[in-house]
């Protein structure tokens, strides 16, 4: 499979991203756990979470002026152990202010991670080969995601909650470290209008850069949106609806997990031989399928299936959306547009949680899940009328007219 994948940095990110969702998940796994037990209600605890979304949002575009400034390398690295200080901090904190703090903390080192690694991908990846570097992205960070939930139970069983924390924190250590030591500086002027190859020049007004990405930053706000909403919500509607055991909705965000870790490197693949929207489209498609059939399901095991595609499908959108903008922007205006992207996926998880919460407790779960569905129709919907926002749509189109 890395066979594909000639420069050993690319591959360097990949376990730096590994090492890291291996973090995520084992803080994720607990964090709930460790405030409850502080005595922090279901509602503070959601309020928190805001505050990690609100780090994404105020350091998405800072932290492309901070990589221009001091390189990729040099970002993904502080911002790595700057992760890593702020989850070795946290079951030391006892207060909400303290604990809001950290949250955000958290979500502004994430964003200076994904925009540094996301830079360094588009930037060494060949032309024809970005979705399938960044669909194996998402499969490493994603693996870590499974194997840090895994490893979280028995470390508070055996230690505590806190250790687990501490355990993160020195995962994410190492993280950095490997990155530190096994990572090649940015190539020369790779952020500067210098840079050789297709688009180089001057830099775009913002406005002109969201208009160039903006099909990839619908896709990602929409994923941002339905992943932070459904993480809340779905498991609530399979109970309250549903009369699914609570234990048993535990078991959903795997089959979702697994659903993107089998299928996403798939995706990645036909997008860069077919077209990337054409690709995210279909994908689309499929995914708001799946979100309407749980109106229509009543056993689990149907309903674990239709998770599954739902993984396969809606998140292998966001690596082939981020493979799109690194087609359609200059090299040297990189650092930007992956700073932009993550403003709308920030955006996204801001507003997915508390809208849907007034659609769930206002109409019901199923209306929740039909304005889910009604967002990826929309985005279907934008990214047909915006084809031509993909290269591979005028090669497609020219090849007909020669036919």
């Amino acid at each position: 499979m890395l066979s594909r994948v000639r420069d050993p940095n690319i591959r360097v990110v990949y376990l730096a991203v590994f090492l890291l969702g291996t973090a995520y998940g084992i803080s994720i796994a607990v964090i709930a756990l460790h405030l409850d037990a502080r005595g922090f209600s279901k509602a503070d605890i959601g309020q928190l979470a805001a505050f990690f979304a609100s780090g994404i949002v105020a350091m998405s575009l800072p932290v492309g002026a901070l990589l221009r400034r001091f390189s990729a390398k040099a970002t993904l690295t502080a911002s790595l152990l700057g992760y890593a200080v702020t989850v070795g901090l946290f079951p030391l904190l006892h207060g909400y202010g303290a604990i809001a703090l950290a949250r955000f903390f958290d979500g502004a080192f994430s964003v200076g991670i994904w925009v540094s690694c996301e830079t360094i991908l588009l930037m060494r990846a060949d032309e024809d080969n970005k979705a399938y570097v960044t669909s194996l992205y998402a499969v490493a960070i994603a693996v870590g995601y499974v194997v840090g939930p895994l490893a979280a139970g028995p470390l508070a069983r055996a230690l505590s909650i806190e250790a687990a924390f501490y355990v993160a924190s020195a995962i994410a250590t190492l993280s950095g470290l490997v990155v530190l030591v096994r990572l090649d500086r940015d190539p020369p002027g790779a952020h500067h209008e210098a840079f050789s190859g297709a688009g180089a020049g001057r830099r775009d007004p913002v406005l002109q850069l969201v208009a160039r990405i903006k099909t990839s930053c619908f896709a990602t706000f929409a994923y941002g949106y339905f992943q932070a909403s459904v993480v809340l919500f779905l498991p609530l509607y399979l109970v309250e609806s549903k009369g699914i055991a609570r234990e048993t909705t535990i078991l959903v965000p795997a089959f979702f997990a697994a659903g993107m870790l089998l299928f996403s490197n798939a995706a990645g693949r036909l997008g860069d031989r077919v077209g990337h929207l054409l690709v995210m489209r279909g994908l689309g498609v499929v995914g708001l399928a799946m979100i309407l059939a749980f109106v229509f399901l009543d056993s689990f095991p149907p309903m674990a299936l239709a998770v599954f595609v739902a993984g396969a499908t809606l998140a292998s959108i966001s690596p082939v959306s981020l493979a799109l903008q690194g087609v359609v922007t200059p090299r040297h205006d990189y650092s930007r547009s992956n700073a932009v992207y993550n403003v709308f996926y920030a955006a996204g998880m801001l507003l997915g949680p508390p809208i849907s919460s007034v659609v769930f407790r206002s109409f019901g779960g199923a209306t929740m899940l039909y304005h889910l569905a009604a967002l990826w129709m929309a985005f279907v919907v934008f990214a047909t009328v915006f084809a031509a926002d993909d290269p591979a749509h005028g090669a497609r189109a020219s090849s007909r007219a020669i036919a």
